[in-house]
């Protein structure tokens, strides 16, 4: 199970200039807002608070993890006194979220915006070329969301990986200007490479193939028995990403090198290598054989009684149990080099959502308004409010200037993070807003601080995007769909056959073959031209 550490935020910045948007009611490219018989907006503050002078009140479609009444919630009490705007809440349970979604923009009985909306790429192209959801851009270039303007303008491929191929951005994303993983990492059990001596972990696939090969053989876990797992997973899908980095590929299904180009993953000679090294692996049983068979509880019970020397999670206690404090005697793997040149390399998270998190919709007559709002949430002050909660309560200031914060007693007692749960609504779900590491300055723990070290070392200096978060057209998403829909079926069910030895690599052409038949070649095109255009944006 998949834990996110959520790293709370705080903020400051919007300069107490109020400046009153003109009486007529104005866009921000000098146009008027309003439609017939639609109420024009008067009085919005492009700087400082309230936003408005005159309380206005928003209905608010989200996603509910069910802990606790929004209304309730000292957060929400705390930005409705600061912003002068109120919500009215449409939650829906998580697991139901997306029908719910769908049902509201086809009946067209739409919120005034969508919180936490996880909108697809698809669904924002689909819903705002249709109107239902409104262009930001206009706001945020008129003076109404100087926070996003400003990580737009520092970071121009953030703004460009949420503007669709039309030029509009009708969603916006979260960002985290902390974030390495894509996906969990591999931890080695710190105790078995312990006893077998291990000072230096290994740099190569031989190497790595040298010490799987010993857990197997010299009972590290010193209980007298031969049941020790050198490698487990479930269904290789935990795995997967990292391990192809030992032969160069940063994502299992596309990705695009530094030379800008494009790849369709299971076409490459890297996969191929990837393959050979983990039918060797199972051959010689140094691949746990349950790995196609078994669910992660399984897993963590094998990692709980200390037969696993190597394995995927979020963090290692997760699988082998303790506590932060044990973990950092389980060091973060570092990835592998095979024969092929130039690896190791490393799919890292490309700092932003890939799904829109926050979108006002075409009913909102109060647009300008909502992305002051909204903007609040992209600034230190407005994450640390969302994420942390008011200051006094889980934390106070030790110094308000430099954002250095700590922590305070649990009220009641009780785990933090559940007790954050009931205080705000950024919990078990993501949401709007810009993750820094402004937001946890005298927050961390030892246990953070390894995290970031292990990653420095061994992650960030390997580690690119596999992809930008690039829109397809309607055409080719269709096309796209179609192909990988069978695409990725048969290539899950090959991996398994070769890798189990049920299909002998020395059919990999024939392999290749057919996914040239099924599209494969066609997939590369598509997402070169995606590249392409989304690289040429803003040149």
């Amino acid at each position: 199970m998949k834990r996110a550490h959520k790293k709370s935020t705080v903020l400051l910045s919007l300069i107490l200039a109020a400046s009153m948007l003109a009486a007529c009611g104005t866009s921000p490219d000098g146009g008027s807002t309003a439609e017939p018989g639609t109420p024009e907006e008067t009085g919005v503050k492009q700087e400082g608070f309230p936003i408005v002078e005159e309380p206005i009140t928003l209905t608010m479609m989200s996603q509910d993890v069910g802990v606790a009444d929004w209304n309730t919630m000292p957060v929400i009490q705390e930005a409705e006194k600061l912003t002068n705007i109120k919500f009215e809440f449409q939650l829906t349970p998580i697991d139901s979220f997306a029908t719910k979604k769908n049902l509201v923009f086809a009946s067209g009985d739409l919120p005034d915006v969508l919180y936490g909306a996880d909108l697809t790429p698809a669904e924002q192209v689909t819903y705002g070329t249709q109107g239902s959801l409104v262009p930001l851009e206009p706001y945020i270039d008129g003076g109404y969301a100087p926070n996003i303007k400003k990580l737009f303008d520092e970071n121009p491929d953030i703004r460009k990986s949420f503007t669709t191929p039309e030029g509009h951005i009708y969603a916006l994303p979260f960002i985290d200007s902390a974030a390495v993983w894509y996906r969990s990492p591999m931890w080695y059990n710190g105790s078995m490479l312990e006893a077998l001596g291990v000072k230096e972990l290994p740099k190569t696939t031989e190497e790595l193939y040298a010490l799987l090969k010993r857990v197997k053989t010299e009972d590290p876990n010193g209980n007298g028995q031969a049941d020790e797992i050198p490698l487990t997973s479930v269904k290789l899908d935990d795995l997967r990403m990292y391990f192809l980095g030992f032969w160069g590929i940063y994502d299992p299904v596309v990705y695009v090198d530094k030379q800008d180009k494009v790849f369709y993953s299971p076409m490459q000679e890297g996969y191929k290598g990837y393959l050979e090294f983990m039918n060797r692996l199972w051959k010689e049983d140094l691949l746990d054989h349950e790995t196609f068979s078994q669910t992660p509880e399984q897993k963590k019970a094998k990692g709980e009684n200390n037969q696993i020397a190597l394995f995927n999670d979020y963090f290692s206690y997760f699988t082998l149990g303790g506590d932060p404090d044990a973990a950092m005697k389980n060091p973060l793997m570092t990835p592998v080099a095979s024969d092929i040149a130039g690896t190791p390399v490393y799919g890292m998270h490309p700092g932003l959502s890939a799904n829109g998190t926050f979108a006002i919709t075409s009913v909102n007559e109060h647009p300008e308004a909502t992305m002051r709002w909204i903007d609040y949430l992209y600034s230190v002050e407005g994450q640390t409010l969302f994420n942390q909660g008011p200051e006094g309560t889980l934390w106070k200031y030790t110094n308000k200037d430099t954002h250095e914060k700590e922590w305070l007693p649990v009220p009641g007692g009780g785990d933090r993070e559940e007790y954050r749960g009931t205080i705000t609504p950024n919990f078990g779900m993501l949401t709007p807003g810009h993750n820094s590491p402004e937001l946890t300055k005298g927050l961390t723990t030892e246990f953070d601080e390894w995290i970031a070290k292990e990653n420095q070392e061994k992650l960030i200096p390997i580690g690119k995007a596999p992809f930008p978060n690039a829109y397809l057209t309607t055409e080719q998403q269709d096309e796209a769909s179609a192909l990988l829909s069978d695409l990725n079926t048969y290539v899950k069910q090959m991996e398994a056959k070769f890798v189990t030895g049920e299909e002998p690599l020395s059919n990999w052409d024939g392999y290749v073959e057919q996914m040239k038949k099924m599209g494969g070649d066609r997939i590369q095109e598509i997402y070169q031209e995606v590249y392409d255009t989304w690289n040429a944006a803003g040149q």
